[in-house]
């Protein structure tokens, strides 16, 4: 087999399974570990898969998203039973956070099973969906409203936040990797999402599961500091496997 034959192999193998060790893929591939170890490296070098201690991750690089309009009808059905199972997860007399995102928004719209909550969000369309439920509270953090989606973002909502304290903290990102965390594509979003982390007792994210094994350029938060991560039934078992390996409940809906 030819280098760049085996190199290509390799991707699809890392992109099936998300993560190999070198003593798997010299197994695998039958040639000598130190030809894999060169193989991972000009690999790396393109920027398709990340090196580990003894092995190589699969990086599926996130530099963008479509707008609020197109992805609050993409995978529907996928986010509505993600909403319906992080529904459950909140009690009488809790105080929560709704991060701005189309699968929060599905959460707001089954919210009339819930009575004796309070919602703080920082997302405005999320905010209209309950302005007629008497028996919620809302709170929104204020902050400068984002052109392409509902989102209020910047100082005034990292300084609303960073005075809260609640029970649930509901994150949307746009990628979630089990060895290196939430990262986000823009830098001017992580520091909300910090301080939502930061603010919750639990933190729970509600993810569809495309997002699932990407990695963006902006560091928010290591998956140590997720204890529920909530993704469609179309989820691989090694994903879910990799997620729970780090110490995180996993449901698949």
């Amino acid at each position: 087999m030819l280098a760049a034959e085996r190199k290509l192999k390799i991707i699809d193998y890392v992109r099936k399974h998300n993560v190999a060790s070198v003593a798997q893929l010299s197994q695998d591939f039958g040639v000598h570990e130190a030809t894999i170890r060169r193989d991972l490296s000009e690999i790396e070098k393109e920027g398709r898969l990340r090196r580990t201690h003894g092995g190589v991750v699969l990086v599926d690089r996130v530099s963008s998203e479509p707008s609020f309009t197109v992805r609050v009808n993409e995978r529907v059905e996928e986010k509505t039973s993600i909403a319906e199972q992080a529904i459950q997860m909140i009690d009488e007399g809790d105080s929560i956070i709704l991060d701005s995102g189309t699968t929060t928004f599905q959460m707001a719209r089954l919210l009339a099973a819930k009575s004796n909550i309070t919602v703080v969000t920082n997302d405005i369309k999320i905010a209209a969906e309950l302005q007629d439920r008497k028996d919620i509270k809302v709170i929104v953090t204020g902050g400068t409203l984002f052109p392409e989606s509902y989102m209020l973002n910047g100082l005034f909502t990292d300084h609303a936040l960073r005075k809260l304290h609640v029970t649930k903290a509901f994150i949307v990102i746009p990628a979630i990797h089990p060895k290196l965390g939430l990262t986000h594509f823009d830098d001017q979003f992580v520091s909300a999402k910090r301080s939502m982390i930061e603010a919750a007792e639990q933190t729970i994210v509600v993810t569809d599961h495309t997002k699932l094994g990407g990695v963006s350029l902006h560091n928010v938060a290591p998956v140590t500091q997720i204890d529920v991560l909530i993704t469609g039934k179309e989820a691989s078992d090694t994903q879910v496997n990799q997620f729970q390996e780090a110490g995180v409940t996993v449901y698949t809906v």
